[in-house]
């Protein structure tokens, strides 16, 4: 889905494709707060479980079919369990084992896997600007999300900030939020499929159901006290999240990309951590760092990169084309100048040729 639309509609389907990641983005500040006083699978399974029955409701008042074919409820089942139970469920246990900084550059950098999934599956053209913007993109949000004194360290060779744990993999957070990365990018390229079974919006709301119903079954066997300390404003902002972050987000989100260019619409992600931090700021006086601010401009840059792809490689194509045909121009015409200074140079030659002839046979 490029971002090139008619001037008279750009705003209203410019906000159409923003929405999903401004209501990601707002609702990871509302969850920041709540995950200290939840556990992790219960936090997931309020946020999927009633936004897909609000999505079903919308569904019904737009009169849009419910699934009819056993087709239709097998992608449905594989998306709950790619993109409801794996994403979700990673993504939740994720955020509490791992810090916000590289837990957000990995769970963020999913366009990168959408892109070569598109690219292998549905033949989708990414071009030398394409992959440009992509990269700019992963180095846009490790400025926003990666703490700055591992940046500095890292610039100066010192990398012992970076520290892994990589012997127990299953309560390793940057592992989870990249298996949440590869869930959410493998959930995106399905819907695809869904779509040619079912209604995009109907199959949204079935897999956020379907997909809550394991992590509230999984929350009560090996979580406890999963509600007993929120308040009334946790409450409210887990309701935000579902409503807005879960319910119209995804149901926005995967409706689109039923239709549109999946690495262009996925490479908006990127706007997700710099929302995320924007209202962090506002609301939570999180102050940007000098290199956060450069990775805003850098993901900016990278998304209209990867949107305006294909019209960068004809504009930079018709370039080169012009550039070639001014070379070949000025080439043969300076052909033709040498080959009409040898011509002029042999008609001399002939001349003073006969000349010398004629003077000969006089004598």
């Amino acid at each position: 889905m490029e971002l090139s639309f008619k001037k008279t509609a750009i705003f209203p389907k410019l906000i159409l494709l923003i929405a999903p990641f401004f209501l990601w983005g707002t609702a990871m500040v509302a969850m920041k707060g709540v995950i200290e006083n939840t556990t992790p699978l219960f936090m997931a399974g309020v946020r999927l479980f009633p936004a897909g029955f609000l999505v079903l409701a919308t569904a019904i008042l737009l009169k849009r079919p419910q699934p009819r074919t056993w087709q239709a409820w097998l992608w449905i089942a594989w998306f709950a369990l790619v993109d409801g139970v794996m994403f979700q469920g990673f993504l939740a246990e994720g955020l509490v084992r791992t810090g916000a900084g590289l837990g957000s550059v990995m769970i963020d950098s999913q366009p990168l896997a959408v892109a070569l999934l598109s690219k292998f599956l549905f033949g989708e053209i990414i071009n030398f600007w394409g992959w440009l913007g992509l990269g700019i993109g992963i180095l846009g949000i490790s400025l926003i999300g990666l703490p700055d004194n591992w940046i500095y360290s890292s610039i100066q060779g010192d990398f012992t900030p970076l520290s892994f744990d990589w012997h127990n993999l299953l309560n390793n957070g940057e592992w989870l939020m990249l298996l949440a990365s590869l869930s959410m990018a493998v959930g995106t390229v399905t819907i695809r499929f869904v779509s040619r079974h079912a209604d995009p919006v109907v199959a949204t709301g079935w897999h956020m159901i379907l997909g809550g119903i394991p992590l509230f079954g999984c929350s009560f066997w090996w979580e406890s006290n999963q509600w007993v300390n929120l308040h009334l404003q946790d409450w409210l902002l887990l309701g935000y999240a579902t409503v807005f972050g879960s319910a119209i987000a995804y149901g926005l989100f995967f409706y689109l990309a039923s239709e549109g260019n999946l690495t262009s619409l996925s490479a908006l992600t990127f706007l997700t951590p710099v929302f995320a931090l924007l209202f962090g700021n506002l609301l939570l006086a999180e102050v940007l760092s000098p290199l956060q601010s450069v990775g805003v401009c850098l993901t900016i840059v990278s998304i209209y990169l990867i949107n305006q792809r294909e019209k960068l490689a004809k504009l930079f194509s018709t370039v080169f084309e012009k550039k070639n045909l001014t070379k070949q121009s000025l080439e043969a015409e300076k052909l033709a100048t040498e080959t009409a200074a040898t011509l002029k140079e042999a008609k001399l030659t002939v001349n003073l040729t006969q000349s010398a002839e004629e003077v000969i046979l006089e004598e």
